[in-house]
């Protein structure tokens, strides 16, 4: 059985599965989004079943702090693509 830690400079301070590089974001879209249930996520990624439900209940107590860490995660993701030259821009400099 794991804690909740966060560790600066670390999946960038987001909470995660002591030990792991699993953040509790992860595993909440692992169940909310992408339809996986609890034992599956457990057994997939060798946790303890009580390890995925802590980080359900870490997230349910923390949703601001969560969804912040998401948003952040999200417009990082968005910048990056921008950033990212598309095919017809690279077919055009040559």
């Amino acid at each position: 059985m794991s804690e909740i830690v966060s560790t600066e400079g670390v999946m960038g301070g987001q909470p995660r599965i002591d030990g792991r590089r699993i953040s509790v974001v992860q595993i909440v879209e692992w169940i909310h989004e992408e339809g996986m249930d609890p034992e599956t996520v457990a057994t997939e990624f060798a946790l303890d079943l009580a390890d995925v439900y802590r980080a359900l209940a870490y997230y349910y107590d923390n949703v601001d702090e969560l969804r912040s860490y998401r948003e952040r995660r999200d417009e990082r993701r968005r910048e990056s693509r921008d950033r990212q030259p598309s095919p017809n821009s690279v077919s055009e400099t040559r």
